[in-house]
């Protein structure tokens, strides 16, 4: 009888060992939200209508107000009276490391959801699904992966861009140089400034800053269309309390048709601080992740 039951024991102790972990409050980032008062938002200052700096430490775009209403909803699950939000600028290379170390506790910005990153940090339900895509000159006669060869190509540095467009079956033989800006703004710059001839990015990341420059109409996105990328929201690995809790904000937004609203506030209405209009619609694959949500990674995306 008592060997009965001693392998009785071992076999429940077996099963607390394999049973998944709750979802509670009580650890991770929803504990380190409750007990400090306080969230910490990682934003990009140039990620077109996504996410970008109206200037003194202020950011705006679909991914921040996402993220401030997930966050709101946070302090209504965890009962605080005041959530402090503070916005720490990141870029394409300290992104991960910056959540991965607890710094920041959501990144709110243009990061592709794919299986490498899914190594290191966990990412919410796809929100944008992007099209990378080249913008150049108007004037600069360039509308093809072909009519790069030999010219300079800009990409941000830590991206995935000029990657794919190496990959693309109509790059074979095309041979190009790279220059890097250390964010969005500084390689649109390039291309501004006649150092690029052309800036390889999410499309609507050239959108906006095409939008945004002193003469639009200066500049076109040509050419083929390079990977179709979900990018979503990024928190912490292992933490699915919190990620079921921006999950389920998401979702609600999604539902009630609110996330459509959000999107037409940003991509097609005039949008501070110089008030001009990115004029992007919401492309069908966004839509349809919207009316589906999930987080699946770019792979399942480039499945045939």
């Amino acid at each position: 009888m008592r060997t009965r039951a001693v392998l009785q024991g071992l076999t429940f102790a077996a099963s607390l060992c394999l049973a998944p972990p709750a979802l509670s409050q009580d650890s991770g980032t929803l504990k380190k939200i409750k007990d400090s008062g306080s969230a910490t938002m990682g934003v990009r200052e140039s990620s077109g209508g996504l996410s970008f700096t109206l200037g003194d430490g202020k950011f705006a775009g679909f991914h921040v107000e996402l993220c401030q209403r997930a966050l709101a909803d946070v302090q209504k699950q965890l009962g605080l009276a005041k959530l402090d939000i503070k916005y720490q600028p990141v870029t394409s290379q300290n992104r991960i490391p910056l959540v991965q170390n607890g710094t920041v506790d959501i990144e709110c910005g243009s990061t592709t959801n794919n299986a490498a990153r899914q190594k290191d940090v966990a990412f919410a339900v796809t929100t944008y699904v992007e099209e990378v895509r080249i913008a150049v000159k108007a004037n600069s006669g360039i509308n093809s992966i072909a009519q790069l060869n030999g010219k300079s190509v800009a990409t941000t540095t830590g991206t995935t861009s000029v990657q794919h467009l190496r990959k693309h079956e109509r790059a074979t033989g095309v041979n190009f140089n790279e220059v890097f800006g250390k964010d969005h703004a500084d390689s649109f710059l390039l291309l501004e400034s006649g150092r690029a001839d052309a800036f390889v990015m999410d499309g609507q990341i050239l959108a906006g800053n095409i939008a945004k420059s002193k003469n639009p109409a200066d500049f076109r996105i040509v050419g083929e269309v390079l990977s179709v990328e979900p990018i979503a929201i990024m928190v912490r690995k292992d933490d699915p309390a919190f990620k079921k809790a921006v999950d389920d904000s998401l979702r609600a937004l999604m539902k009630s048709g609110e996330m459509a609203k959000i999107y037409d506030k940003w991509f097609m209405q005039p949008i501070p601080p110089a008030n001009t209009r990115i004029g992007l619609p919401a492309s069908d694959a966004t839509k349809a992740a919207w009316a589906n949500p999930n987080d699946k990674p770019m792979e399942d995306y480039a499945k045939k």
